[in-house]
């Protein structure tokens, strides 16, 4: 399942950066100097990106908002050039390894922004951008209670005074969209409204100081009438015009890759893995599926499994009590250490976030110091659905697919990995990272539990998982395949079906993710880098290999990319792949 990078900000940050005067430029590569850049880029990084300030534990971020003008993309480009600028000139190769490979990470980062910002375009191409986004700071704010709610609601204020002009900024960037990124805006827009009118005041009940009431009042009606209008521009002026194509093309992928996952094997070879593993667990699954019912195809038994689910109003309890003897099971079997006895607490997903995810981890950040609790979110059938719709809806919450759900966002998934970050060696590595470390670490843990017996060999545990590998698996090629132009939408849809043994209703929400999403293949690419690292480890440790000892290590580096963890566990540069 998704870890929504967006209610985090551990995974994937999106860089937005003020533009600052780089300064003197130290030349002799100390780890001292290296130090002080690093400084300077998070107070840049923090101060155009407030809410992953917020999220990150730096709470003197709170008041602020996201400037989401041309201007302030611009100012972001300066930055971002002036800055590698500036890392061109550091000898890097004076610096320890640990520190070497920061370097690298925030070089990449800064080439991954210019990549977005110039190339790529998603503030001029992704109107969910501006009203998703402000219900996410919004949720920043309100979610934990790292402050007393009168200080709490203090700065959502101030951040809500801010947020129409960020949508007014939308309207004037937004230049033919995609029709389907049109379509989701205005699919998630009544939830972000709701979110505002709803769930935003109830929040802050406990506040009783009527001048303070008064103020939210009129800033957050200020709020949901912005959202209001930019609801009607979407639909009235932008969606008859949205008729530009959501794909980024070969070159840009190539470079989205490097950048954020640091993976450089070509395209081609890139699909062929990919398919090579749907191939492996489709077979997989047609050989468990004949020992459940060798007189059923596999199909019949997958709609068996499917059908096979809690009623909607039980599916959180019943995520409830699958959590404890998970977590116990990873103690008894000394699979991987867990930082804390402290579960997440299970809820339903926020509104802003339900129309392209089923389930999520949102984690405090790595220096949040107060409020500490973490969310495991779950997507429930909205009340108005046909009957048919939440059958096939509730089908990816069969019971055996729901291990592999719980053990994917926390246990030893999402979860665990989060509590592992703030031990990290260095602020750049608790900060930055990639999605195939952290959705590979989540989707390899769905494997290697049952691989290390829980469930007791039970087959349709078994099934489950094999059915989210191949979900994942779907993604990985048609994410490519959309993309660099080898699959249209509608072909994506019958391939989740058909190929990744999903259904209807899953399939359309995975496609319509994968336009917006074009590197959701992290999930089976980090999976595989994690399985060869892990024989590569076993290999050179020999007969002293450890599980718990190998997992331990991997997940204290914090969440780089596997490249950067195989040096460090193994001393080279061989292929991760």
């Amino acid at each position: 399942m998704k870890i929504v990078l967006l209610l985090i900000a551990l995974a994937l940050p999106m860089l937005l950066l003020a533009q600052t005067s780089p300064g003197v430029q130290p030349a002799n590569g100390t780890s001292a100097e290296w130090n002080k850049l690093v400084d300077k880029f998070f107070d840049a990084y923090f101060k155009f990106n407030p809410t992953q300030g917020t999220l990150s534990g730096f709470h003197q971020y709170d008041p602020e908002f996201e400037d989401y003008s041309r201007r302030s993309v611009e100012e972001q480009i300066t930055f971002a050039q002036s800055f590698l600028t500036q890392l061109d000139k550091f000898n890097s190769k004076r610096l320890p390894l640990e520190e070497r490979q920061d370097y690298e990470l925030v070089v990449n980062n800064l080439k991954s922004t210019l990549l977005e910002l110039q190339e790529i375009r998603g503030w001029e191409k992704n109107p969910d951008q501006y009203s998703s986004g402000l219900t996410q700071s919004a949720f920043s704010i309100m979610s934990r209670k790292f402050a007393p709610p009168e200080q709490r609601l203090r700065s959502l204020i101030e951040r809500e005074k801010k947020m129409p002009a960020a949508l007014a900024a939308g309207k004037v960037n937004l230049k033919n969209p995609p029709r389907v990124f049109t379509e989701v805006a205005i699919q998630q827009l009544d939830g972000n409204i709701s979110f505002f009118q709803n769930d935003v005041p109830s929040a802050f009940s406990d506040v009783k100081d009527a001048n303070l009431l008064a103020e939210f009042h009129s800033s957050n009606q200020a709020v949901i009438t912005a959202l209001q209008d930019y609801g009607n521009f979407l639909k009235k002026d932008l969606l008859p015009l949205s008729k530009g194509d959501f794909r980024i093309g070969a070159e840009n992928y190539r470079k989205k890759l490097l950048y954020n996952e640091m993976v450089d094997v070509p395209i081609d070879h890139l699909l062929q893995i990919g398919y090579d593993d749907l191939h492996r667990n489709q077979e997989w699954f047609k050989k468990v599926a004949a020992q459940v019912d060798s007189r059923k195809t596999p199909e019949q038994i997958r709609e068996e499994l499917e059908k096979d689910h809690p009623d909607p109003g039980k599916l959180l309890q019943a995520f409830r009590d699958d959590l404890g003897g998970i977590r116990q099971y990873l103690i008894d079997k000394h699979i991987v250490t867990v930082p804390s006895p402290v579960p997440p607490i299970v809820q339903e997903t926020p509104p802003f976030a339900r129309a392209l995810t089923f389930a999520s981890m949102d984690t405090p950040g790595p220096y949040e110091k107060v409020a500490t609790e973490a969310f495991f979110n779950v997507t429930l059938p909205e009340s108005d659905w046909s009957k048919d719709k939440v059958e096939s809806f509730m089908g990816q919450f069969n019971r055996s697919t729901m291990i592999a759900v719980a053990v994917h966002e926390v246990y030893p998934g999402h979860y665990v990995q989060f509590l592992w970050v703030p031990s990290a060696p260095s602020k750049v590595r608790k900060l930055l990272g990639c999605g195939s470390n952290a959705e590979g670490w989540a989707h390899y843990s769905e494997q290697m539990m049952l691989d290390e017996g829980y469930g007791n060999n039970d087959p349709m545990l078994r099934l489950g998982q094999l059915m989210d590998a191949l979900l994942r698996d779907a993604r990985y090629i048609a994410g490519i395949s959309m993309h660099t132009g080898r699959m249209s939408f509608d072909e994506a849809i019958q391939f989740f079906q058909k190929e990744g043994y999903q259904t209807s209703a899953v399939a359309e929400v995975e496609t319509k993710r994968g336009t917006s999403d074009p590197t959701y293949l992290v999930y089976t690419l980090g999976k595989l880098e994690i399985m060869k690292l892990r024989a590569d480890y076993q290999k050179k440790m020999g007969d002293k290999f450890n599980l718990e000892d190998f997992h331990n290590t991997f997940l204290k580096q914090g969440f780089p990319p596997v490249k950067v963890v195989r040096e460090t566990m193994l001393g080279d540069t061989s292929p991760t792949l």
